[in-house]
């Protein structure tokens, strides 16, 4: 069935054909109709399948038929997502597919004043999306009335339970009226995510497009055992042999990110992070020109890739090995998007075999890996720059040392 046979508002339908896409993915073909139908839907499924606008074009839709113009109090559509980056990204796929209807949408999150987004807020809108920090501070101070919802949507469901946000959802259905349409939509599911959402849903209808193998076939991924002190030699290597490739490397947290960065700029290699303790304007700073392919090389922490579809991502390394299967299969999916490519590769340090047992046991079945001799191993860190730096930085440290030593030795001779 092709979008153009969908019995969608012909607005819609013409956004669709500029993005190019004519046939529905698995989850957007199984989510559409009953969400036009006004059902509460529970879907799971891979990352780069097309989840967002799975629920957008409908939804969309939906308000479209209703001819929503905007009032004070008047938002109709109110979607959840877990951090800035992901929200924009939301708001930017309805004001894409949204082009020619009369549905405007808008985006808050922390980070930024508050009094533009209480402005824009009471011109009226009818899709709101938004972070669960700002949202709850507008709703507590009176400036979001949240009164006339009729369609509730939780992204990345799964990654707002991961960073405590079930008890503030649970309060923010206080706030909501109890008749309304309420999607989840997210890539993994566990127990916490179904009783969560059974717990406000009715009679959902469940879709989950889930393979035997949940990362994505277009992806090729593999792990290499690297030592947790020979990395950033080996990120280098990677790097330089893949010059022009846009490539995500994800790192534990915020402050190796930074670390990274720095060893990467020692050799003459330009990259960039992404993490809570930047401010907005430097993150939507530097995933623009990510985006744009004017940066090269993005070091992120899993909070802020979290979701984030950014175009053309040729490689992902992790660089550190994440805590779960669910975190692997996101960060890898961050490549192979829709029908493109990917390639990812993962650094598996001694410390952190357990960690690799327990992703593949849940992955059910062991990642490829790529195998180095012991001659290719120290040929890497024989042929990176930032290996000889430190070398070199070291062999000037001890020759100072050597110099300190001699003129005590003087000195007490005297």
């Amino acid at each position: 069935m092709k979008f153009e046979q969908y019995r969608i508002a012909d607005g819609i339908k013409t956004s669709i054909a500029k993005q190019g896409y004519k046939k529905p993915t698995d989850i957007q073909f199984k989510s559409i109709p009953p969400i036009l139908k006004g059902e509460d839907v529970l879907a799971i499924a891979q990352t780069g399948t097309g989840k967002t606008a799975a629920f957008v074009i409908p939804v969309l839709h939906v308000l479209q038929e209703r001819k929503i113009t905007g009032r004070p109090d008047g938002v109709k559509c109110l979607v959840m997502a877990p951090t800035h980056e992901l929200a924009l990204q939301i708001d930017s796929v309805f004001k894409t597919l949204g082009k020619h209807t009369r549905v405007t949408s808008f985006c808050i999150h922390g980070g930024v004043d508050q009094e533009p987004q209480k402005e824009k807020l009471n011109k009226g809108v009818d899709v709101l999306i938004a972070t669960p920090g700002r949202l709850f501070d507008l709703v507590s101070q009176g400036a979001l009335n949240l009164r006339r919802v009729e369609i509730l949507i939780l992204d990345e469901a799964d990654h707002m339970l991961d960073l405590g946000f079930i008890k503030d959802i649970k309060d923010l259905m206080r706030h909501l009226p109890r008749k309304r349409q309420t999607l989840f939509f997210s890539a993994t599911i566990n127990e916490k995510i179904k009783n969560l959402a059974y717990s406000l849903v009715t009679d959902a209808i469940r879709i989950q497009i889930s393979p035997k193998d949940p990362v994505a076939k277009n992806i090729d991924h593999a792990v290499a055992n690297v030592e947790m002190d020979d990395k950033r030699f080996f990120l280098e290597n990677l790097i330089v042999n893949n010059k022009d490739k846009k490539t995500l490397v994800f790192v534990r947290t915020k402050v190796r990110a930074e670390r990274v960065k720095k060893a990467m700029a020692r050799v003459g290699i330009e990259t960039d992070t992404i993490h809570s303790d930047r401010d907005q304007a430097e993150r939507d700073k530097t995933m623009s020109a990510f985006r744009k392919g004017d940066l090269k090389i993005l070091i992120a922490t899993d909070v802020s890739a979290r979701g984030i579809d950014i175009p053309n991502v040729e490689y992902v390394v992790n660089y550190d090995l994440p805590e779960s299967s669910e975190q692997y299969v996101h960060r890898v999916g961050r490549t192979g998007r829709g029908k493109h490519k990917g390639q990812a590769v993962s650094f598996c340090a001694s410390e952190e075999q357990d960690l690799l047992n327990e992703i593949e046991n849940n992955l059910g079945k062991p990642i490829k890996r790529l195998e180095l001799s012991k001659g290719e191993y120290a040929n890497t860190l024989v042929e990176t720059k930032e290996n000889k730096f430190d070398i070199s930085d070291m062999m000037a440290e001890i020759e100072q040392i050597e110099s300190s030593r001699k003129k005590q030795k003087k000195k007490r001779k005297k």
